[in-house]
């Protein structure tokens, strides 16, 4: 069975930092791009990050570019998000999605087929 996991989440205060992980398993981990989407009250998904199955390219929202870093490591069949000067706008609950080579571009979360539970961010003084 399909499965992706978050962890990491939790209450920081503005400028503070979190790390995230996404563990997957029941499937080929290193087949597959990873992506970070986060979801706030009252707005849609929206996507934050995706690293390359082979981990060559990531991609960044212009919103956090320069202070979240994507990462992983197949060997653990992990993905991490390293989240610094984070700001309250960054509050919501954040799905990592695994996306298996088809024609959606990794930022459309069209193109993701399995998702974990999500886990709440809340960066607040």
């Amino acid at each position: 069975q399909e499965q992706m996991v978050e962890s990491g989440g939790g209450l920081v205060q503005p400028g503070g930092s979190l790390r995230l992980s996404c563990a997957g398993s029941g499937f080929r981990f290193d087949d597959y791009s990873i992506g970070w989407f986060r979801q706030a009250p009252g707005k849609t998904r929206e996507a934050v990050v995706c690293i390359s199955s082979d981990d060559r390219l990531a991609y960044y929202a212009d919103s956090v570019k320069g202070r979240f870093t994507i990462s992983r490591d197949n060997a653990k069949n992990t993905v991490y998000l390293q989240m610094n000067s984070l700001k309250p706008e960054d509050t919501a609950v954040y799905y990592c999605g695994a996306h298996p080579r088809n024609s959606y571009a990794l930022m459309d979360e069209r193109g993701y087929d399995t998702w974990g539970q999500g886990t709440q961010v809340t960066v607040s003084s």
